[in-house]
């Protein structure tokens, strides 16, 4: 089992700025894999933990399905190691 932290950055949505922040958040935390989805302030805007059985799938929740929500702009992912 791997677990990674992934920053996201996001953009786009109309101008109710939290509520397009909240509607990327529940189509994050809804993604295979991601186990617990937060808001933040700072230089990114969502953080997901993140699980998988090993780097190929990390890769592919990270690249296939979290860069592909709508909104998701940028991300860097942390993978922990203990």
């Amino acid at each position: 089992m791997i677990e990674a932290i992934v920053l996201m950055k996001i953009v786009g949505g109309t101008a109710e700025g939290l509520g397009w922040a909240k509607t990327v958040k529940k189509e994050i935390a809804n993604t295979l894999g991601v186990v617990e989805v937060w808001g933040v302030f700072g230089g990114y805007d969502m953080v997901a933990r993140v699980r998988a059985k090993d780097l190929e799938d990390l890769t592919s929740v990270i690249t296939d399905k979290l860069r592909s929500v709508p909104g998701v702009e940028t991300s860097q992912t942390l993978i922990t190691i203990f």
